[in-house]
């Protein structure tokens, strides 16, 4: 028995890997690596980046939940707080400004030889870390106001009665920000 477990996390550890890898050429891909690109997102002149992460919310809504119908995956929802939900925003969102990446394309420039992500790599392992060490603790003393639960199952209905509105959400926009050229 639990070697079966050990072949399962292996198992896990390399469709990770594998899941990571492709996620990475795509974004590389679709020019998200690039400092420019990321830039003129926030400053409104190039949706690119818009583009690429709605329509993986999109795949990823529908995926996931098929494979979940399939019995293949099963969710894991993660408590949570509004205090660290506020820090965590904040922390990612001065980190995305002074650098000009998150930490997936961090990871993507990085990959692309891009010298200026370095400070924003070393500060991803370094704050990996911290978090790493002290998550045990923070869990025990945080107040957790996020219950384990997935969006359908707060609104107690169907995860469908969500998905497929939000899509046809995502679905105009992506057409609204094409038909506009942006």
């Amino acid at each position: 028995m639990k070697n079966s477990l050990f072949n399962k996390k292996k198992l896990q550890a390399v469709i990770g890997l594998c899941t990571g890898i492709v996620f990475g050429f795509l974004l590389q891909k679709g020019g998200v690596t690039k400092y420019e690109v990321i830039i003129g997102q926030l400053l409104l002149t190039d949706f690119t980046v818009l583009k690429i992460m709605l329509s993986a919310v999109a795949v990823g809504m529908i995926g996931i939940y098929l494979l979940k119908e399939m019995g293949l995956v099963s969710l894991h929802p993660k408590t949570g707080s509004i205090k660290s939900s506020i820090f965590g925003g904040l922390m990612f969102g001065v980190g995305f400004g002074i650098l000009g990446y998150c930490p997936g394309t961090i990871a993507g420039a990085l990959g692309n030889g891009y010298i200026d992500a370095i400070p924003g790599g070393i500060g991803l392992i370094i704050g990996a870390g911290l978090y790493a060490s002290k998550y045990q603790k923070k869990q025990k003393t945080q107040d957790m106001n996020f219950k384990k639960l997935t969006i359908p199952e707060y609104l107690n209905t169907n995860h469908w009665k969500i998905i497929i509105p939000l899509t046809t959400i995502i679905l105009l926009i992506l057409f609204s920000i094409e038909k506009l050229g942006l």
